[in-house]
């Protein structure tokens, strides 16, 4: 079923089992036809209500019957008796084949929206993208340059930052790698 049916679909779908089920006794039809009734008179007018409220007629053919002329009013008189289901029954309105099928296919949609996002999270270490990664390496590189090619004092400023850059979250390794450099420097 997909979540374009209509009502009047789900109607069709649903008739054997509200038919079925033992929960619909007469008591709930009388209600269900009464506020059909009462609320929406374009849908049940009062011959019709009264014919259906009718208790010499087993309530199972009295309910097959209005679910038969809910059916041939159209989707508006399908909804309407949807709506007066859930609120006087909602047990019954929670456990029919269509509701069960739409929870089911919302789960499994949900179910595989989380998959596939997680997979997709899982192999992104960040947003940034390729770009942020060769401009940063970009830059390391060309202080590296300055630092090693350059001449004179007015580049040798970056002795400074070398220093800041080995207390950065480096290996131990670049760390030594960064401060033997600017040791060596300072020494020039």
């Amino acid at each position: 079923m997909a979540d374009t049916d209509g009502y009047q679909e789900q109607l069709e779908n649903d008739a054997q089992f509200l038919c079925s089920d033992q929960r619909m006794d007469t008591e709930l039809v009388d209600r269900l036809v009464l506020q059909l009734n009462r609320i929406y008179p374009q849908i049940l007018s009062d011959k019709e209500a009264h014919g259906f409220r009718n208790l010499s007629v087993p309530t199972k053919v009295r309910l097959a019957e209005l679910l038969n002329h809910l059916h041939r009013r159209g989707e508006e008189a399908c909804l309407e008796f949807y709506r007066a289901l859930h609120i006087h029954a909602e047990d019954v309105y929670f456990s029919l084949p269509t509701r069960i099928r739409r929870r089911e296919m919302a789960d499994l949609q949900q179910t595989n929206d989380v998959a596939v996002k997680s997979n997709h999270e899982r192999f992104v270490l960040n947003d940034r993208g390729p770009m942020f990664f060769l401009s940063c390496f970009s830059f390391v590189v060309g202080i590296a340059i300055l630092y090693y090619y350059g001449e004179g004092e007015t580049l040798r400023c970056t002795g400074g930052f070398l220093h800041c850059s080995a207390a950065a979250r480096f290996s131990k390794d670049a760390k030594d790698v960064f401060v033997s450099y600017a040791e060596v420097g300072k020494q020039k």
